[in-house]
């Protein structure tokens, strides 16, 4: 199990890095004149150092999620260890769909114009992730302290809040890009990355616990 979990988060990574990024590059809305400055813009992406920290908070997450999703020694015992690194990787990630639906929202009814100079500088960005994710944490803690299936439950919202942001995301780029905005495109963008990183995240824990509980469900051959 723990081999396949790992299987899992590197092909998870390789979708995330080498086909999500492109895709992202191409729907915001740039004018690339030819195939090198596309590869340029793909390039200065993977060179910014704001891609790499959520970049590598999703992939990190998926790796948590993963092998706390199979592990069940927590069953007989109130969990007490796994339940905060738990709510801490579902709240990061809610936060990120949380902030991803309000900028495209933003953007879409107010364009260019929203956030003024304030979302231009990726420390700000930063904060309101922080505290979005503070709130989450807090939320999630008090919702599930007395649960033994909160991994489980935890992707199901996940899964369903992926796709709920995506419903939100895409609408909202088609608004803008109709609409000829500079940056806003960028912004939708960037929601729907979100929502199809975290939905294809969902996906890798759901996967190997079915496969757990199916096994489970055989009857034992022990003497």
């Amino acid at each position: 199990m723990r081999k396949w979990g790992i299987v899992i988060s590197v092909v998870y990574a390789l979708i995330l890095l080498g086909l999500i990024v492109p895709v992202v590059i191409f729907f915001s809305g740039f004018k690339f004149d030819s195939a090198a400055k596309f590869f340029a813009g793909v390039r200065d992406t993977y060179q910014d150092w704001f891609f790499w920290i959520l970049a590598g908070a999703i992939l990190v997450s998926q790796a948590l999620l993963l092998f706390l999703s199979v592990d069940t020694s927590q069953k007989r015992l109130k969990p007490r260890t796994h339940i905060l690194v738990s709510v801490t990787v579902g709240a990061l990630l809610t936060a990120l769909l949380s902030f991803a639906v309000v900028f495209s929202l933003g953007v879409a009814i107010r364009g260019d114009k929203f956030g003024g100079s304030f979302f231009n500088e990726a420390t700000n960005i930063l904060l309101i992730w922080g505290a979005l994710w503070l709130l989450w944490g807090i939320l999630f803690y008090f919702y599930f302290r007395n649960s033994f299936l909160v991994v489980a439950r935890l992707v199901s919202w996940l899964l369903k809040g992926s796709v709920l942001e995506l419903l939100i995301a895409v609408p909202c780029h088609i608004i803008v890009r109709r609409r000829n905005d500079c940056s806003a495109p960028m912004a939708t963008s960037f929601g729907i990355a979100t929502g199809i990183a975290i939905m294809l995240l969902s996906f890798g824990p759901s996967v190997l616990f079915l496969y757990k509980k199916r096994l489970d469900s055989y009857p034992s051959h022990s003497a």
